[in-house]
């Protein structure tokens, strides 16, 4: 595949607007990927009740329908990724997957709608590792962390806007209309994502040359198993997305099972025009949930990467040891959250959550980026990609959903509660797998 002349120049060589330019487009992008995969969560309540759906076939269509292709197809294409111009790779993936978010707005049963998500998560699929390689030849090695924590903020702004734009326009329109609003405007993004990013040059910041041969899968996968604090760090990633998804996709329907009363009085104060006719508690719960994502999440991915950078550099075992100390912390704040009788004690407690929970992705994608050669990143990234959603997306969801259905018929709606309150357990494995891997960060990166 050809690329344009510009792209050929040392990714040393731009200009530091351009760079910054590259890591907001490429925030944006991911926005949007949160948002056509996290709107689901909002949406979850009205298509329960439209298509007469069980929390267990909620969660096989918020999770594993999303996760099957994501997971499978990442590794092949961060493949090709390591091949071919990435910024083609992404436009496809982006006009893909937003095309089958706006088209599950058309679904009429559980099927359809099952097969819709199958479609946004093979879009997806090339939405990820690829960034994650481009950033490591935007931005030099000191200030990677940062960069790929300023990249994942795409985690919490789309999350976020995905349960507000989900609850707004589901309370003015309808649910199918959200997904096909949010759906076409990714379409509109792609053109504009292809026109104005250039490819740059494989390891031209690592003192690589920037025609190093891709390396084959099977390479990678040799180097990789060569390095236990890879496997360390991808399963303890694993182990925490599981949690991670599973509140994002759960967390809006607690809310307006547990607090739906109350919602409205927590809102009292919002302008009129920012409120319908007749609202009911999913548009306050999507209000309430958003703000949560924003703040929370921002904080604490900027904080995990601002601690990798400035620690991590003399001391590697900050790469995991942070992310482990902000996952044993959330623990006294579920408990807090979970169990609050008000929504003015749940909003501080699930906002500490929120940061703490996030507090990894700086310093883990980073570490990722230097334990294999430029040419193997994608590929690498891909794995741990797998690892991570496999599990975390595939299980997580169905897992919460799995409890909150076996305890309904002793807790009835407040069974969700005590199902996400079970689920913390998942955060102390994480816990433990990154302080297992702490020792052996050091050896493996010099490797």
């Amino acid at each position: 595949m050809s690329q344009p002349p510009e792209a050929k120049r040392d990714a040393g060589g731009v200009s530091p607007f351009y760079r910054a330019y590259v890591l907001f487009i490429l925030v944006l992008v991911y926005t949007f990927n949160f948002i056509d995969r996290q709107i689901v969560g909002i949406l979850a309540v009205p298509i329960k009740e439209d298509l007469s759906l069980s929390d267990v076939q909620l969660s096989l269509m918020g999770g594993l329908a999303f996760a099957l292709f994501y997971t499978l197809l990442g590794i092949p294409i961060a493949w090709l990724a390591d091949r071919r111009n990435r910024v083609w790779i992404m436009t496809a993936a982006l006009g893909f997957w937003s095309a089958m978010t706006a088209l599950c707005g058309f679904a009429q049963n559980f099927t359809q709608l099952f097969l819709a998500r199958l479609g946004v998560g093979v879009g997806e699929a090339g939405g990820v590792a690829p960034a994650y390689s481009l950033i490591s030849d935007y931005f030099p090695p000191n200030q990677r962390a940062r960069a790929l924590s300023i990249y994942s903020f795409g985690i919490p702004i789309g999350s976020a806007l995905g349960i507000l734009l989900g609850g707004v326009l589901t309370s003015y329109l309808d649910w199918r209309a959200a997904f096909v609003i949010v759906g076409l405007a990714g379409v509109v993004l792609a053109p504009v994502f292809r026109l104005t990013l250039r490819e740059p040059a494989r390891g031209g910041l690592d003192g690589v040359a920037a025609r190093t041969a891709p390396a084959p899968v099977a390479e990678v996968a040799r180097v990789l198993v060569r390095k236990p604090s890879f496997w360390g760090l991808s399963f303890g990633a694993a182990s925490s997305s599981m949690m991670g998804y599973g509140l994002i996709f759960w967390l809006p329907s607690f809310f307006v099972r547990s607090f739906g009363d109350a919602l409205p009085g927590f809102f009292a104060w919002m302008p009129d025009f920012l409120v319908p006719a007749n609202p009911g508690p999913l548009l306050f719960a999507s209000y309430f949930y958003a703000t949560i994502l924003f703040i929370g999440g921002i904080a604490g991915i900027w904080l995990g990467g601002v601690m990798a950078d400035r620690y991590g550099e003399t001391r590697k075992s900050v790469y995991a040891l942070a992310p482990a100390c902000a996952f044993l912390a959330t623990i006294p704040f579920f408990i807090a959250g979970v169990l609050a009788p008000s929504l003015w004690i749940a909003f501080p407690a699930f906002l500490a959550i929120q940061a703490l929970s996030l507090v990894w992705l700086g310093p883990v994608i980073s570490a990722f980026q230097h334990l294999v050669q430029p040419n193997m990143r994608a590929t690498a990234s891909a794995i741990f990609l797998f690892v991570n959603n496999l599990i975390g997306i595939g299980l997580g969801n169905l897992l919460i959903g799995f409890i909150s259905d076996g305890l309904a018929a002793r807790f009835g709606d407040e069974s969700l509660r005590y199902a996400i309150l079970t689920g913390t357990v998942f955060y102390v494995i994480a816990a433990g797998l990154f302080i297992l891997t702490a020792p052996r960060l050091k050896d493996d990166w010099e490797a």
